[in-house]
C-alpha cells in the first residue's frame, strides 16, 4: 500500500471539531485496524447517534400514522434494523423484541423484551422479559390503531420479519391485533434515510478511504500490464479492507474495455470481466467498490487507462468521453435536483438535457447510507416509469450518483466506450454535493 498517498488523502478528514465527534486520527502505517477507532469508541459514537434518532422517532411515527413499531431480532439471524434501533451490540437471546409506542402525552415509550439484559441496553429501553404476555399487556395499555412490522415490502431491509416471528406476534397479540398490522416500510424509509449532521465528517472520511484504496489499485502499483489479472486486482481491494479494519457490503467488480472487443452486456449494462482476464496496455479499466464502517456504507466507481508504450496520456476521445459523464453529473446534481423535487422529475429533466446535447446517457443513482442500496428517493429509469409513486428528495439525504455515458472514440475506430462513474453525495438546498472532488481525469497506469 502506498503510505504517502493514503495518508495525504485521509489526513484531510481529521481536521477540526471536538474530540467527541472528530474522526479518529490516522496512524502512520497500514497495520490491521490502524485506520479505525477502537471498537468501544465506535460503540460510544453510534450510541450517541442512536439517542438522536430516538429523539426524532415519535414525530416520524405520527407522520406515518404508526401507533406501535415492533422490530424482532432472532438468535444468529439479526434483523437488519436492529443495529439502527438498538445499541449496535451482539444480541444472543432467542428472540429479542424492540417496541416503540406513541404514548400520547406521555411521549415515546421504548420497551425491549429480551432474554438477556445486554450491557447498556437499559439506557435506551425499559427492559422486560421476552414473553408474549408482556407484549400483549403493552397492546392493551396503548391499543394502537396501527402496528407497523417489517412485512409486505419490495426491499429486504423492510420485509425481514420471519414467518416464525410473525406467528409469535399473532399468538401474543391475538387475531384482533393482527387486523391492525401494517407494513413499516414508509416509517423505516424515513428513519434510515434521515442523516445526522454529526455523521457527515465520519462519512466524508470513509469516502476518502474508499477513494484512496481505489486510486492505489488503479495505479502502476496495483496494475502491471500484461501480468495483473482482474482476480488479483479484486483481491488487492479485499486486502485493503482488512488492512484498515473495515468491511464491504458487496463484491468489488472490475470491468475491462479493450479496443476491438465490445464486451458482454446484461440488462443494459457492461458485465464485469472474468477473474482470469489479464489487464493489457491500452485497456480502459473500471472498478466498482465500497466500504462499510460505523453502520454506514460507501459506493464508488472510477476509471483508469493503461498507457500503451510511448503514450504519456489517454487518447483525446477517452477524455471527451469522461467529459460527457462529468456533464451528466452536472445536469443531475446542480440543475435538476432540489429538496422536495420528485425523483422522477429530476430524472426526466436530466435526460432531456442530455438528449438536447447529444449525449447518450444512463442514470441509475440510488440512496446510500445505512445500506449500500438504501431506502429513499432513487433517481433512475424505474423512478421515471412511475410504476410506483415518485418520491421527493429529502434534504440532507445521501445518494450514490451512479451513472454512465456511451461515447464513440475515434482512436478506437469509433468503438463506443462506456464511461461509468459513481460518487456519494449529500443533498443541500442548491443540489447534490460530492463528499470529495469527482474524477475529471482518467487515472493513468504507466
Amino acid at each position: 500500500m502506498n503510505r504517502a498517498l493514503l495518508l495525504s488523502v485521509l489526513l484531510l478528514g481529521c481536521a477540526g471539531g471536538k474530540s467527541s465527534t472528530r474522526p479518529p486520527p490516522v496512524a502512520e502505517g497500514t497495520a490491521a485496524g490502524s485506520w479505525t477507532a477502537p471498537f468501544s469508541e465506535q460503540l460510544a459514537l453510534r450510541e450517541g447517534w442512536l439517542q438522536q434518532r430516538h429523539a426524532g422517532l415519535l414525530a416520524q411515527m405520527r407522520r406515518h400514522g404508526v401507533g406501535m413499531w415492533i422490530v424482532l431480532n432472532e438468535e444468529f439471524h439479526d434483523d437488519p434494523l436492529t443495529q439502527y434501533v438498538a445499541p449496535p451490540r451482539p444480541y444472543a437471546g432467542n428472540r429479542d423484541v424492540f417496541v416503540f409506542v406513541d404514548g400520547g402525552e406521555r411521549g415515546l415509550q421504548k420497551v425491549a423484551l429480551v432474554d438477556y439484559a445486554e450491557g447498556g441496553l437499559e439506557r435506551f429501553f425499559r427492559l422486560e422479559p421476552s414473553k408474549p404476555e408482556t407484549l400483549a399487556a403493552l397492546d392493551r395499555e396503548f391499543h394502537p390503531a396501527h402496528i407497523a412490522l417489517s412485512i409486505d415490502s419490495t426491499r429486504g431491509v423492510a420485509r425481514s420479519l420471519t414467518r416464525s416471528s410473525y406467528e409469535w406476534l399473532v399468538k401474543a397479540l391475538g387475531p384482533e391485533a393482527e387486523k391492525r398490522f401494517v407494513p413499516a416500510e414508509p416509517l423505516i424509509e424515513e428513519y434510515l434515510d434521515t442523516r445526522l449532521p454529526e455523521e457527515l465528517p465520519h462519512y466524508t472520511r470513509m469516502v476518502q478511504l474508499t477513494e484512496a484504496l481505489v486510486k492505489e489499485a488503479l495505479s502502476s502499483t496495483g496494475i502491471q500490464p500484461g501480468k495483473t489479472t482482474v482476480g488479483q486486482l479484486r483481491r488487492r481491494l479485499y486486502d485493503g479492507l482488512s488492512a484498515h479494519g473495515v468491511t464491504t457490503w458487496f463484491q468489488p467488480d472490475v470491468r475491462v474495455q479493450r479496443q476491438g472487443e465490445t464486451g458482454n452486456m446484461a440488462r443494459g449494462f457492461l458485465e464485469p470481466a472474468e477473474e482470469s482476464v489479464v489487464i493489457q496496455r491500452g485497456d480502459l479499466v473500471h472498478v466498482d467498490f465500497g466500504i462499510t464502517y460505523l453502520g454506514l456504507n460507501t459506493d464508488w466507481q472510477k476509471m483508469a487507462y493503461v498507457l500503451k508504450e510511448g503514450e504519456t496520456d489517454a487518447p483525446e476521445g477517452m477524455k471527451r468521453a469522461l467529459a460527457n459523464t462529468n456533464a451528466l453529473q452536472d445536469a443531475l446534481m446542480l440543475r435538476a435536483s432540489r429538496p422536495g423535487r420528485s425523483s422522477a422529475d429530476v430524472y426526466d429533466a436530466t435526460m432531456a438535457e442530455m438528449k438536447a446535447r447529444g449525449i447518450d446517457a444512463q442514470v441509475y443513482s440510488h440512496p446510500i447510507g445505512a445500506q449500500g442500496h438504501g431506502l429513499g428517493a432513487a433517481i433512475d429509469f424505474r423512478s421515471a416509469s412511475r410504476k410506483s409513486p415518485p418520491k421527493p428528495l429529502r434534504l440532507g439525504s445521501y445518494i450514490a450518483i451512479e451513472l454512465a455515458t456511451r461515447t464513440a472514440v475515434p482512436e478506437w475506430g469509433g468503438q463506443v466506450v462506456h464511461m461509468m462513474e459513481e460518487d456519494p453525495a449529500h443533498l443541500t438546498p442548491e443540489g447534490w454535493r460530492f463528499f470529495v472532488p469527482r474524477q475529471e481525469a482518467l487515472y493513468l497506469v504507466r
